[in-house]
Parts: structure tokens; C-alpha cells; sequence
């Protein structure tokens, strides 16, 4: 998959030293904001910088927009250069393994018009699996300038969603898991079940079993009930875990796909909006 970077590849990449090439470690856990970065600070891949998700990834939650909002473009643009990366930097993520996070960022610069941005494939875990060498070494940075190219047509927000979906002119898809979909537990937020209207992708079946990505003749197979000339907006809890299934999606050849970034936790901050606890 051309948004993959594997193990070996990254190794040989570092080891013939291809310039400009920035790594990034975007571990994190939602239940322990700190967790990530002292993870990062005990170890991390050679030259790996980090960025918390909370603090670089998102915005400021308000009353609407959801919990982890975007952030502002030119701020990030900002961080991003500021770590090294510009047009021409090659961008490597990684989370603790194939986990939400390192999409996000993937999402956040495919959505400025980055192309050179790849997810470690089995992440932190498979580079220490394969006898990798890893580092408490906080690296030297170079600060670079990143212009973003912000790409339109990849974010709907709740009008857009509700109306296309009332219109049924675009399919709305939820990645969280089944029991938070049905409305059987929901341990973050005060109302619990889906959109309406929203069909269950849990964003962990784009995985295979021991963890790595499907091939992309898998995830056609995994997405085969979608059609791929409509829109699909892909939704979450908080435009997080959406993110893995955005990249999949693109992956199996779809192109019109669209996040919602503020997702359920934006669409229940309105309190006119109903939500459903049935399968559809």
C-alpha cells in the first residue's frame, strides 16, 4: 500500500541516509494525555521527534466542533517546519503499533497537500519486534518552512453531513467500535449510539489479524458493499479513529472521501440532533 512504510525499507532508508526524511512518533492514549510523550522520552526510533495529539494534532475543544477539532492550519504549518519537514521532506509516522494516531497525522498532512507521508507499518512495537535499535536521544532539529496547499473538498461538517445525509446523496460511516455504535456503553461522552443513518465500519478491520495492515485486495473486499462512485464521509467518536479508515478507503481506490472531523461528540453538542442505537 502506497501509504505504508515498512520496517525494512525505513531501516535502509535511514541506513543509506536519504535526506530529508523526518520521523515522527505520535503515541498517545486517550485515557493518560501524558503517557505518549513520556513513552517517547524513555524511547523512541533514531531521529524520531514527537507531537502529542491533544497539544499539536488538535484544536481547542469548544461547545461545538467535537472533542480533538482541527487545528489551525497555519499553526501547525508552523510546528511542522518547525520540526524540519517542508515541501520536499519525506514524512515517516508511527504510533505504538497500527493505531489511530500516526492516520491522523497522515490525514492532517494529506489534507495540507503533503505526498510524502507514510505510517510505519506495525509501528513502534514491529521496529523493536525485528531487532531494531531505538534511543532516549533527543534529536537536533533544523527548522524548515512548510507552506501549506490546503486540498478542498476533504471535510464536511455537520450542516453538510446531516443535509447529504437527509438528501441521501453521501454515505456517512461510523469507525468506532459496535458496542459504542449501538449505544451499548459510551465511556466518553454524555449521549450514546450513532448518527443517523451512519453504517458500523469498526476502523480495527482494516487490520489483519496479527496486526498489520490488509492488502489493498483485502480492504476492496472489506468496503465491497460501498460504491465507489458516491461519497463517503468517514465519522468517529472525534475525527480520530476515522482517520485509519479515511486512509484505507483511498488505499481500495476510493477518491471521493470526506472526514467529519468533529464526528458524534460534535454532533450531540447540538442538542436538536437525534441518534440512533439500531444497526443500519
Amino acid at each position: 500500500m502506497s501509504y505504508l512504510i515498512s520496517v525494512h525499507r525505513l531501516k535502509n532508508r535511514l541506513e543509506n541516509k536519504q535526506a530529508n526524511t523526518v520521523i515522527v512518533d505520535v503515541r498517545f492514549d486517550l485515557t493518560d494525555p501524558d503517557a505518549g510523550r513520556k513513552q517517547y522520552l524513555q524511547s523512541h526510533l533514531p531521529g524520531a521527534v514527537y507531537m502529542d495529539l491533544e497539544k499539536d494534532l488538535s484544536g481547542r475543544a469548544e461547545k461545538h466542533g467535537g472533542k480533538h477539532p482541527l487545528p489551525d492550519i497555519e499553526l501547525l504549518a508552523s510546528k511542522l517546519g518547525n520540526i524540519g519537514i517542508d515541501r520536499d521532506t519525506t514524512v515517516v509516522v508511527y504510533d505504538q503499533a497500527n493505531e489511530m494516531f500516526a492516520s491522523r497525522l497522515w490525514w492532517l498532512l494529506d489534507h495540507l497537500g503533503h505526498q510524502r507521508v507514510y505510517v510505519l507499518d506495525g509501528g513502534y512495537d514491529r521496529w523493536v519486534s525485528e531487532g531494531e535499535d531505538v534511543t532516549a536521544e533527543i534529536p537536533t532539529l533544523t527548522a524548515k518552512d512548510f507552506h501549506p496547499a490546503t486540498q478542498e473538498g476533504q471535510i464536511a461538517e455537520m450542516e453538510e453531513v446531516k443535509e447529504k445525509l437527509e438528501k441521501r446523496t453521501a454515505i456517512l460511516l461510523d469507525s468506532r467500535a459496535s458496542d459504542r455504535y449501538l449505544g451499548k456503553t459510551e465511556p466518553l461522552y454524555g449521549k450514546a449510539g450513532h448518527i443517523p443513518g451512519a453504517k458500523n465500519f469498526f476502523w480495527k478491520d482494516v487490520l489483519q489479524k496479527n496486526g498489520s495492515w490488509k492488502r489493498k485486495e483485502e480492504l476492496e473486499e472489506h468496503f465491497s458493499t460501498l460504491p465507489k462512485d458516491e461519497e463517503i464521509i468517514v465519522s468517529c467518536g472525534s475525527g480520530i479513529s476515522a482517520c485509519p479508515n479515511v486512509l484505507a478507503l483511498k488505499a481500495a481506490g476510493y477518491s471521493n472521501v470526506k472526514l467529519y472531523p468533529g464526528s458524534f461528540s460534535d454532533w450531540i453538542s447540538y442538542e436538536e440532533n437525534e441518534v440512533e442505537t439500531k444497526a443500519e
